[in-house]
C-alpha cells in the first residue's frame, strides 16, 4: 500500500493565519453558547432535583468549575444589554476574555447594587467586595496591634 505524501509544514505566516481564523471561530461558537445559555437559564432548563442554579447545572453536565460557570451565566445575561459587543463577539472579532472584562465594567451585577426607594432621586450605591475585604483586613490588623480580638 502506498501512503499519502506528507504535507509540507506550514510557514509561520500560514500558521498565524490558521490560528487567528480558528480563534475567531472559537469566539463565535462561544458567543452562540452564551446566547443559548442565557435562554436556557431564563427558561429554567437547568431545574431539577439537587440543582440550585444554571451554574450548578453547568458544573454537573459540562464539567466547568462552579466559579467559571457563574461567570459564564453572568456574561451570558450581560451580553443582552450590550448589542454591539454581542455582535462583535458573534462575528469572532473579540475574544471571550475581552467580553468578560467589558461586561464587568459596563453592566453592574444586580447583587452588588443597593438602592433605596425612600430617597427619591438617590443613586444606587455600588458595594465593592474588594474594598470591603481590604477594610476588614485593616481593622483586624489594627485590633491585633492594640491587643483586641
Amino acid at each position: 500500500m502506498t501512503q499519502p505524501a506528507p504535507t509540507p509544514p506550514l510557514t509561520l505566516p500560514q500558521l498565524e493565519d490558521e490560528l487567528l481564523g480558528l480563534a475567531g471561530h472559537l469566539a463565535a461558537a462561544q458567543s452562540r453558547f452564551l446566547t443559548l445559555l442565557a435562554e436556557f437559564d431564563d427558561r429554567a432548563g437547568w431545574a431539577g432535583p439537587g440543582l440550585r442554579s444554571c451554574a450548578h447545572w453547568l458544573t454537573w453536565r459540562i464539567g466547568m468549575s462552579l466559579r467559571t460557570a457563574h461567570e459564564h451565566v453572568r456574561v451570558a445575561h450581560a451580553l443582552r444589554r450590550l448589542p454591539l459587543i454581542a455582535a462583535a463577539f458573534a462575528q469572532g472579532r473579540i475574544s471571550y476574555s475581552k467580553v468578560r472584562a467589558i461586561t464587568r465594567v459596563t453592566v453592574p451585577p444586580r447583587h452588588r447594587l443597593r438602592g433605596s426607594r425612600r430617597g427619591g432621586g438617590r443613586r444606587p450605591r455600588i458595594r465593592l467586595a474588594g474594598l470591603r475585604l481590604r477594610d476588614r483586613a485593616v481593622r483586624r490588623r489594627g485590633r491585633r496591634r492594640h491587643g483586641h480580638r
